[in-house]
């Protein structure tokens, strides 16, 4: 044991002599510090913002509820805030809640139109996206681990002391096995030490952080040993940094591109803006029509409500909720191929990742973070089965109990997603 300590306390203490190592792991500490940061201060401000909505919402909708009585005009100005909660792990992989939305109001109209309906915002900002830990980890760390590394051999041969180093060196690892431990806990350290420190201040689970370490020190190791082994028989550190950096390019950036470009090409999907034309033109389109045209099939639906659907006048609220729906069940074709083709599309992501260790840890990571395009569409389907509840709620005032009492108002349903 006391050799072992002394070799590693030799190679410690060389690391530390070599002022490049030195800055190069200094650098690698403060940019993962910056994406956790990062990362903290961006769900920080959407908690923030959820916080602050659902005050306004309250204040809004007990405003609403005030000046109007009628259940129709109640249920075309009142909006209801719907959110996704962001995960105790989303500082360190945002993943896809710069792209998705993860807020919205909906009322009782259609609904197709409301969801594709994204937050605005600056497209050329969300298509960069954020400098988050994941994206360290998963794109930045394996240069300085080809940094760290490409040289061990090659240095040593260049200088001529590589033969008398391994003569008399005692074991493999007294000369190498040594170096590899200690720069390899070095670049861990300087990396995972602000994801731990983030972890704690977002309250995230013990199961959770060693989940996420042990995925890191996996794909690092990987790294490290690619490193290792191709640079072992090399005599040029220039030509296997080069050769490392494209590997990393082609693992990190061809594959993925490459990738995406084939699975849009091979999965048609519908477009949201589609999606929100057929809901529309289906909503405009029944103004024109016969009620019976809206109301006979919005009563296969609802067949308890069938007593109720005669109609005294030209416009009533009933008729015009009930082709709001029906604008809906029109786009939910269009809809369900649109959630289909994204779930494909992910699938076979899935397998692209296979081939692209950095592509597998973002997924790994956001997965576990709740963050990637599986979280989105849940929360998709959280405001649809909402919006199902707020239906059920009002249609029975729409159609034959009246104005609703201030009692049924406050049981209203309310959108309630625990934080993940």
């Amino acid at each position: 044991m006391s050799y072992l300590i002394t070799q590693l306390s030799r190679e410690w203490g060389f690391l530390l002599r070599q002022k490049y190592l030195v800055v190069l792991l200094l650098c690698s500490f403060v940019l993962s510090a910056f994406a956790i940061y990062s990362g903290l201060s961006e769900v920080n401000a959407q908690q923030q913002t959820i916080e602050r909505l659902k005050v306004a919402d309250q204040s809004d909708r007990a405003k609403v509820q005030n000046k109007q009585t009628d259940p129709g005009m109640l249920a075309y100005y009142s909006f209801h805030l719907t959110y996704s909660q962001p995960s105790n792990l989303a500082f360190a992989a945002l993943g896809e809640r710069d792209i998705f939305p993860w807020k919205h109001r909906i009322n009782l109209l259609a609904l197709e139109g409301q969801i594709y309906e994204s937050d605005a915002q600056n497209a050329e900002l969300a298509q960069a996206g954020k400098i988050d830990f994941v994206f360290v980890i998963s794109a930045l760390a394996p240069l300085v681990i080809i940094l760290l590394f490409h040289d061990l051999f090659a240095n040593e041969r260049t200088s001529g002391r590589h033969d008398l180093l391994v003569t008399t060196a005692k074991s493999y690892f007294a000369l190498w096995g040594a170096r590899i431990t200690v720069r390899f806990i070095a670049v861990m350290v300087c990396l995972m030490l602000p994801f731990l420190v983030g972890a704690f201040i977002a309250g995230a689970t013990a199961l959770d952080i060693v989940y996420v370490s042990l995925l890191c020190i996996a794909y690092l190791g990987f790294w490290t040993a690619l490193s290792v082994w191709w640079g072992k028989r090399a005599s040029s550190a220039p030509r296997v940094a080069s050769s490392l950096i494209g590997v990393w390019v082609l693992f990190a950036f061809i594959i993925p591109i490459l990738g995406d470009l084939a699975i849009n090409k091979s999965v048609y999907s519908p477009k949201g803006g589609d999606i929100m034309l057929t809901q529309r033109e289906a909503v405009n389109d029944a103004w024109d029509l016969p009620k019976s045209a809206t109301m006979e099939p919005f009563i296969e639906l609802y067949p308890a409500l069938a007593p109720y659907t005669r109609m005294s006048s030209e416009f009533e609220w009933k008729w015009y909720y009930a082709f709001q729906q029906m604008g809906d069940v029109k786009a939910a074709k269009l809809s369900k191929a649109y959630r289909d083709a994204a779930e494909k599309k992910y699938d076979l992501a899935g397998v692209v990742s296979w081939f692209s260790p950095p592509l597998l840890l973002q997924r790994s990571l956001t997965r576990a973070a709740n963050t990637d395009s599986i979280a989105a569409y849940a929360y998709e389907q959280q405001i649809r089965d909402y919006h199902q509840q707020l239906r059920e709620f009002y249609y029975p005032w729409l159609f034959y109990k009246g104005d609703p009492t201030k009692t049924a108002l406050e049981n209203m349903p309310r959108f309630d997603t625990p934080k993940q």
